[in-house]
């Protein structure tokens, strides 16, 4: 069962109460700490971005396009569509000889909300190619071409690359393809769900390639290295995944997944941290990751120092006034050997 994790309050009361489920593995699979239930079964969403990402390089695609490090750690994205994200989708494309019109993913904003009430104000329109998404459908467009598999359809659960992608999935997160449940997610792609145990694993196996089949160790070594170096083409401006891998300067990666969803591969020590806030409330899988970071003592005070606003977020009202604060109450427990 879920524990409360969070604590959302106003002046002096707690308003809100926000449950959730995390989980620590080592290299060996071994579960070092646990808040509520570690085989929680949740929707992967996003944060398989990276996982999906590795069949871009497996397909021969990477190579095939001259595809760029950078361009690669965008594919792996939930950006915030600011110049620089939109700039290299459309080198992608270009480099496929593909348009925006290729794309399938929803069409949107930006998902931060200062930059979407910037564009709004432009009159700048909603456009796929300002999904967060658009790089990952970029890099799916490119396997497709790579492989001679047909465009029109590759959202179709049946199509061969979804298969393939299914088929990923399944070898890094060590479980069967035949248990992992197969939904739509918000850009109309597949989405996968299983175990947050098997989500911390794989991103364990992210940040130590050498733990996966060799067919697959190139591939993680290319993901992980194009995140940690183009660190603001995974999320953006203010973005908490873009800060916690620019303060660890390479040593971790991380990546949010929509409704609560967060998941960190660490180099050094090897470790893999998944979990999933029950309720999908914004901005508190960040909390809670940040938190879990704190407890088992993975950042370092100049680390902490630069990431401490993520920590314990004051609780803003509409012109901005603190008017509370967002407080992690859990505590990490250890499994009976």
């Amino acid at each position: 069962m879920s524990d409360i994790m969070i604590h959302k309050i106003r002046g002096s009361v707690v308003e809100s109460i926000h449950r959730g489920d995390a989980v620590v593995v080592d290299a060996q699979g071994s579960i070092l700490a646990v808040c509520g239930d570690h085989n929680k079964y949740t929707y992967f969403r996003s944060s398989a971005k990276p996982i999906q990402a590795m069949n871009v390089v497996l397909s021969g695609a990477y190579e095939k396009f001259a595809l760029t490090p950078r361009e690669l750690a965008l594919i792996c994205s939930s950006h915030y569509s600011e110049d620089y994200h939109i700039s290299a989708v459309r080198r992608i494309l270009g480099k496929i000889g593909l348009d925006e019109q290729a794309l399938q993913c929803g069409i949107a904003r930006s998902i931060r909300e200062e930059i979407a009430y910037e564009q709004a104000a432009q009159g700048i329109v909603p456009q796929r190619i300002k999904s967060d998404c658009s790089g990952k459908h970029s890099g799916m467009l490119a396997t497709c071409l790579c492989k001679g598999y047909p465009i029109q359809n590759y959202l179709d659960p049946a199509h061969p690359l979804q298969l393939e992608i299914l088929a990923l999935i399944s070898s890094v997160c060590d479980y069967p393809s035949d248990h992992i449940s197969v939904g739509i997610d918000g850009c109309n792609v597949p989405v996968f769900a299983l175990p947050i145990y098997n989500m911390a694993l794989a991103f364990t196996r992210l940040a130590q390639p050498s733990l996966l089949p060799t067919a697959l160790e190139e591939a993680a070594k290319k993901v992980f290295m194009a995140m940690v170096s183009y660190p603001e083409m995974v999320s953006g401006s203010g973005g908490f995944c873009t800060a916690l891998m620019q303060a660890t300067h390479g040593r971790m990666i991380g990546k949010v997944g929509a409704q609560g969803v967060y998941c960190i591969g660490i180099k050094d020590p090897a470790l893999g941290i998944a979990l999933k806030i029950e309720d999908g409330a914004i901005g508190m899988a960040t909390v809670s990751a940040m938190h879990i970071l704190h407890q088992m003592n993975l950042l370092s005070s100049k680390e902490y120092d630069a990431l401490h606003f993520f920590h314990r977020p004051p609780n803003l009202n509409d012109d901005k006034h603190q008017i509370g604060e967002i407080l992690p109450v859990f505590e990490l427990t250890t499994p009976c050997k």
